[in-house]
Formats: structure tokens, C-alpha cells, sequence
């Protein structure tokens, strides 16, 4: 697209999930759930632009780039309407494409997202440095990546919620060998990270998801962005439904994949799917939060950020079905 290649995945038939990777990854993070969710969706997972088999220009790095391109992406395989699932910077680039496209959004979920609050592991606000791409290209030379990364993979292993997610930061490293894709992260996290943490925030627009259901789903041991924005998702979407996954990290669709299904299935399956009303969006935007909220108060009660039982009955249990 746009001279560009595109790479994606495409599994299964049904109503459509379109999966956004994070920082550094790829579609292969969401490999121990698109099985079992193809079984009842149609599940397209793409390498974001800068990102895996995808190319890796001197482009736009932008999550509204992003969000322009999955719409590109959608409407070249001729889908309509997604669920859009985001994984950290894939939940912003999923908020986004809300926001932008919500004629095109039926849900949103945001998993361990960024843009709900400033904090965020400063490995990531490193990357915004002078001197971090010369730093990491030191790093990712041949000897000493091979011992850096076997050195994470192997803390990753120790069964602590502190060294949890190294083996998956290690993965993400040894993707630096690459110069383009060094460079592209840097951009990405340019537009959204300075020194003080995340500046793009949806705090200023969190109250137009009252148009469509939101799930947020955070790993309770999450030491990339802390599961407390998970709280600050309730406050700012207060019919939103928050899920804390225990015994997670910044990773809980792979910590825990068959509690991830179950509580992405049973989300799809207990809401109606957004429809678009530009006379309402418009409403919306018109009035501001105060009359979302309001609205809020007036329907159902806010679900609050609870520990989810084991298996999907437990889930439904939960819920009070």
C-alpha cells in the first residue's frame, strides 16, 4: 500500500477482530490466541509499518499514521467493521482508529494500553535520547547482542514479577539488529514519549467511547506501563469494562492466553456492536464530556477493576449471568 509492503495474517471466519501489536513486535505476539479465537471470528493480525515483515520507510510514525493504515489495510480486504484489540502501543493506535473511524469500530480493547496516563518504564523514555540508536547498535553487534539477549532470556525465566517480561524485551532487542527498525521505533516513540513519560493521552476524548463498548484488560504485575492506568481507564470510560488479570504482566494475552479468550469472547458476545449516528457524534463532540458522563451515571453501573476467576464460567460468575 502506498508502495509500502503490508504484512498480515488472516485466520478464521465470523465477525472480525482486527489485533494491533506493541512496541517492537509484531503479529506473532497474539500466536497462543488466534487459534482459539478463529474458531468464532475472523481474526487479522498485521505487522504494524516499521514493524516485523513490514516495511520499514522513512515514513509517517504517527499513531494516526497508524490508524490511516489499518483503515488502508481493512479496506483493501474489503472489511467494513472490526473490533479493534491494541496491545500497549497498538491500544493507542486502537483508541485512534476509534476516534478517527468510529463509522468503522463496532468495540475497543485495549490491553495493557498506552495513553491513559504518564507513566512508563524508562527503558522506553531512553529510547528518545541522544545517542540511544549509536547505543543499541553497539549492543545489537553480533557477540554482544547473542550475550545480552541469551542474559534476559534467562532472567525471564526466574519466577518473579520483576524479571516477568524480559524474555519478551529480549525478543524486542534482538529485533535492534536491524538499523530500519531502530530507526522506525524511534520515531514511533518520538511522537508519543518524551523524558517524563507518555504525551499522547485519550483523557481528553475518553468520554466519545461512551458511543461504543470498551473493554480494558491489564496484567496485575505489569512492569512496563503500571496496571494502576487500568483504574484511570474506569475513571475516564466509567461504563467501560475493566478486567485485572492476576499473575500477569505488561503480556497477559500470553501470560494467560485461555483466560484472554475468555474474556475477550465473552465481552464480543454479552455487546452489541457500535453503531455509527453522525447526528449523535456530532452531539457528542457538541456538548462535551459533561453530557457523556452524565449519561453514564443515568445507565448501567461501572464494572471496577476486579481479579478474574478461573474459566469462562467463572467469567460469566462474575459478570452476575
Amino acid at each position: 500500500m502506498h508502495g509500502h509492503r503490508r504484512a498480515y495474517v488472516v485466520a478464521g471466519e465470523g465477525p472480525v477482530l482486527l489485533l494491533l501489536h506493541g512496541l517492537g513486535c509484531d503479529h506473532t505476539t497474539w500466536a497462543p490466541v488466534v487459534q482459539a479465537l478463529a474458531r468464532t471470528h475472523t481474526v487479522i493480525a498485521p505487522d504494524l509499518l516499521g514493524h516485523g515483515a513490514s516495511a520499514k520507510p522513512r515514513a509517517d510514525y504517527s499513531v494516526g499514521g497508524y490508524a490511516n493504515g489499518m483503515r488502508d489495510l481493512l479496506t483493501v480486504l474489503g472489511v467494513d467493521k472490526v473490533t479493534v484489540v491494541g496491545h500497549s502501543f497498538g491500544g493507542g493506535v486502537a483508541m485512534q482508529f476509534a476516534y478517527q473511524y468510529p463509522e468503522r469500530t463496532e468495540r475497543l480493547v485495549l490491553v495493557a494500553s498506552g495513553g491513559l496516563g504518564p507513566e512508563v518504564t524508562p527503558f522506553i523514555r531512553a529510547i528518545t535520547t541522544p545517542g540511544f540508536h549509536q547505543a543499541i547498535g553497539a549492543v545489537t553487534l553480533p557477540g554482544v547482542r547473542h550475550a545480552v539477549v541469551g542474559t534476559l532470556r534467562l532472567l525471564g525465566q526466574v519466577p518473579t514479577s520483576h524479571t516477568r517480561d524480559l524474555g519478551e524485551i529480549a525478543a524486542i532487542l534482538d529485533t535492534f539488529r536491524d538499523p530500519r527498525a531502530r530507526a522506525a521505533v524511534r520515531h514511533v516513540v518520538r511522537h508519543v514519549v518524551d523524558w517524563q513519560g507518555q504525551v499522547v493521552t485519550m483523557a481528553d476524548r475518553a468520554y466519545l467511547t461512551e458511543a461504543m463498548p470498551m473493554l480494558v484488560v491489564w496484567g496485575t504485575e505489569d512492569r512496563v506501563i503500571p496496571a494502576s492506568h487500568a483504574a484511570n481507564a474506569a475513571v475516564l470510560a466509567p461504563r467501560a469494562r475493566v478486567e485485572l488479570v492476576p499473575d500477569a504482566g505488561h503480556f497477559p494475552h500470553k501470560d494467560h492466553p485461555e483466560r484472554f479468550v475468555a474474556i475477550l469472547q465473552e465481552f464480543v458476545a454479552t455487546t452489541r456492536p457500535a453503531t455509527y449516528s453522525r447526528a449523535r457524534w456530532r452531539r457528542y463532540l457538541t456538548q462535551g464530556p459533561a453530557a457523556s458522563v452524565a449519561q453514564a451515571e443515568a445507565g448501567s453501573r461501572p464494572v471496577r477493576p476486579t481479579p478474574l476467576p478461573r474459566g469462562p464460567r467463572a467469567v460469566r460468575a462474575a459478570r452476575g449471568a
